[in-house]
């Protein structure tokens, strides 16, 4: 079918026009209530901080942020609706380490973390902590290796879930170390915990809010932490990495949008949530989750994610980890 030529011309018009719309749209942004969707229940930490950023958000634009929790699958059913939203910067995604683990957990997602998503910033990283029953034989970490070694399969290992970081973590943990454990998967952390400090299960690499309470009040041995340094909530709590090289692990929370979000959006965004991080209330509150502010620019989150994929990806594959 042929065009006249007023039509065509029309139609270049509109094409010619698109970016300067695009342009005029990032400029008035948030024209209307943002949604921030949040991939867990209400009440956990990445559900908290969600709505510490996005009542700082709310304030530095003069409009409404909502956080939204759509709980399932690990995260992907909230996922998948934000990938599938307009790119217009009005409904954002609270990234976090379950997106990338689940990239390779999963065979058949309705997204591509990396492909459909603009990283946008980063929020806090909470670090593991290996952690053993205070009846358990071995004190340091080469003496729980050394344990390991000489009673193979013998060892059980709590975590949140299949596929939760503890998980991974204590799968990669083990392929790092060279030694033989058993999985035992808990529906959340605070049930495996509590098998834990029952003997029922030997070591948990638990997220360190969830555990600090516990080491502090001797019901919990900490071996070792997988920050690349010793922290100082922990003196004298050697890292992981000082035994292998290498090995650091933290479950985090960042800031995703739709593919094609107009980069002036993007960047306005990135600037109010390193302001919200800045404010020393939210840096206090992180701090009591046991977290750490974690600001980032767009291409940093970006780096972050895919080589979180990339190294859960190697560990999913060799231990051959199917969802729970």
């Amino acid at each position: 079918m042929r065009l006249r030529r007023r039509q065509f011309q029309q139609l270049v018009a509109g094409a010619l026009a698109l970016p300067v719309v695009s342009r005029a749209g990032a400029q008035t942004y948030p024209a209307q209530p943002v949604r921030l969707t949040v991939g867990f229940a209400a009440g956990q930490a990445i559900d908290i901080l969600a709505r510490l950023i996005g009542q700082s958000l709310g304030e530095q634009f003069s409009q409404q942020v909502i956080v939204e929790n759509k709980p399932g699958a690990g995260g992907n059913i909230a996922a998948e609706q934000v990938a599938r939203a307009a790119p217009d910067g009005y409904t954002l995604l609270v990234i976090g380490a379950n997106n990338p683990i689940n990239t390779t957990l999963y065979d058949k997602l309705g997204f591509d973390l990396l492909r459909d998503f603009a990283p946008v910033a980063g929020i806090y990283r909470v670090f593991q902590v290996m952690v053993v029953n205070p009846t358990f034989p071995a004190k340091t970490l080469p003496e729980f290796i050394a344990y390991a070694k000489a009673n193979p399969g013998k060892i059980n290992f709590g975590s949140a879930g299949t596929g939760s970081v503890a998980h991974v973590t204590g799968e990669w943990f083990k392929m790092m170390a060279g030694i033989n454990m058993q999985h035992v998967p808990y529906r959340g952390a605070p049930l495996a915990l509590a098998d834990l400090m029952g003997g029922q299960v030997q070591v948990m690499f638990d997220n360190l809010p969830s555990s600090i309470e516990h080491i502090r009040a001797g019901r919990l041995r900490a071996l070792a932490v997988s920050t690349p340094a010793p922290l100082e909530l922990l003196p004298g709590i050697p890292t992981i990495n000082e035994v292998l090289a290498g090995f650091e692990t933290s479950a985090f929370a960042g800031l995703g949008a739709p593919a094609g979000t107009p980069r002036e959006i993007v960047d306005k965004l990135n600037k109010g949530v390193t302001a919200a991080l800045a404010d020393p209330r939210i840096k206090a509150r992180i701090l009591d989750l046991g977290g750490v502010p974690m600001p980032m620019t767009p291409a940093e989150f970006g780096r972050l994610l895919a080589a979180e994929t990339e190294k859960w990806a190697k560990v999913i594959r060799a231990a051959d980890i199917k969802p729970g």
